[in-house]
């Protein structure tokens, strides 16, 4: 797939090159002038299907928690500009993943509604004042891969000019200092041959003790990244069970279970990386959740470039909690009613698995909203270079914390035929929950998210 021009423009700027290097005062004094403050080109695109970047997305005067997002979208009347399908992928190739393409190409009736682009995604005042202050003071560790220093919450690298720079704006997206998943599902289509769905209800909290007011660094509450609290609700096979973990700047996960039948709670060591999560027939490995989760270390990171591509973007439609699960879906691909793309500039970063270390998905291509630093879309490959799993966010504005995060996920098995369906509200009739630096929740401590505490507030 051939790379923007934009990356040529790029590296003329400074802003990449084919070798490391580190950003100076001059390439931090443009942002917020030609860079927005996040990193971001300000601009739109010489075709201006890409606009000039607008700010912060705000609801309109009414919403509060407990209603629709979607209702209170002033762009929520919009229709697709045109919807890409089997018979005009090729036309829009060059703006695509591979694996957008083979979903197209693969999955009969698949389409990719396109809409017009909004660059909604912003950061709080705080945190984009963090940005800049620290811009020059991050830095990876010697060991290749672990955030050594950071001015937190911030985006550490905004200029990055390596792939474990991008990796790490992503792991830092900032989220608030809570994020709640209330009642949610995972819904995993049948497998071949068989009628019956996996599906999954649960309720998951996260804690990023880093996004407190104020700055921080990664050596703050001894080097917590995020911790994690987990709880099975549905099937009743599962229900009671659950985990926490705790994920670090610079070592290993820490991951607790609570089994019900034995009303303990046991250390799973390697509950991480490409382990199957319990409970979905080995369709769900532990870092697949938001396309990559945990720690980076098992790959080498490339940085490829910038490019234009369709990602899903402004996805409301995600949290519609109110519609019901069976008008969302479909046998092989979640309704295109859901889904809408948009345009936008993206970093591509691509990890191949080091020498010595195993991974089931060896490959692995990320591309990253130039604004927000989300994970938008991801390509895994198999041991023999076949795209295995084609994978989306579905980013979307969350007026509470004043940006941006994936509201939904969906990795599609392109070997398999099967498709999850992950982290959706819709049918549960609650919404996702953030909480902002200040709110005040007694689970948002570091104790919480302990294997001890997990054994005190497990009942079952």
């Amino acid at each position: 797939m051939k790379i923007h021009k934009t990356v040529v423009a790029l590296a003329t700027l400074g802003l990449l090159s084919t070798s490391a290097w580190s950003a100076t005062s001059a390439d931090v004094t443009r942002l917020g002038q030609d860079l927005t403050p996040a990193g971001a080109e300000k601009a739109g695109n010489k075709d201006g299907t890409i606009p000039a970047f607008s700010g912060t997305d705000s609801p309109l005067p009414g919403w509060s928690y407990g209603k629709l997002r979607e209702d209170y979208w002033k762009h929520k009347a919009e229709k697709p500009l045109f919807v890409i399908d089997a018979t005009n992928v090729d036309k829009y190739a060059d703006k695509l993943t591979p694996g957008q393409i083979q979903m197209i190409k693969q999955v009969k009736g698949y389409t990719m509604p396109v809409y017009p682009t909004h660059r909604d995604c912003g950061l709080p005042e705080a945190v984009e004042k963090n940005t800049k202050d620290g811009a020059l003071k991050s830095a990876i560790a010697k060991d290749g891969w672990s955030l050594e220093a950071a001015t937190l919450p911030g985006v550490p690298f905004p200029i990055p000019s390596t792939g474990i720079e991008v990796m790490w704006n992503w792991l830092m997206r900032y989220q608030g200092v809570g994020m709640e998943w209330p009642d949610v599902y995972t819904y995993i289509s049948p497998r071949p041959g068989s009628s019956t769905p996996i599906m999954t209800r649960w309720m998951q909290l996260s804690y990023f003790s880093w996004a407190k007011k104020g700055q921080h660094s990664p050596q703050d509450e001894k080097g917590l990244q995020n911790g994690v609290y987990y709880l099975y609700n549905d099937p009743a096979a599962l229900a009671g069970q659950g985990t926490v973990q705790r994920y670090y700047f610079n070592k290993d996960t820490d991951s607790y279970y609570y089994f019900t039948g034995q009303r303990r709670v046991r250390r799973l060591p390697s509950y991480a990386y490409d382990a199957p999560l319990i409970g979905y027939e080995n369709q769900y490995p532990a870092d697949t959740f938001s396309i990559f989760y945990g720690n980076p270390d098992r790959f080498n990171w490339k940085l490829v470039g910038k490019k234009e591509v369709y990602v899903p973007y402004n996805g409301f439609a995600m949290q519609r909690f109110k519609t019901k699960m069976d008008d969302a879906i479909e046998p092989n691909f979640v309704k295109p009613a859901l889904r809408r793309y948009e345009l936008h500039r993206v970093w591509e970063i691509e990890g191949t698995v080091k020498s010595g270390v195993r991974h089931s998905t060896p490959k692995k291509t990320l591309y990253i909203d130039e604004d927000s630093w989300n994970v938008a879309v991801g390509d895994d490959y198999d041991a023999q270079g076949k795209i295995w799993k084609a994978k989306e966010n579905y980013i979307t504005p969350e007026s509470e914390i004043g940006a941006c995060v994936p509201a939904a996920s969906i990795y599609n098995d392109l070997i398999s035929g099967r498709y999850v369906f992950d982290q959706t509200v819709v049918g549960t009739g609650k919404d996702l929950k953030f909480y902002p630096p200040g709110a005040t929740d007694s689970r948002l401590t570091d104790s919480f998210f302990t294997g001890e505490n997990l054994g005190a507030i497990s009942d079952r």
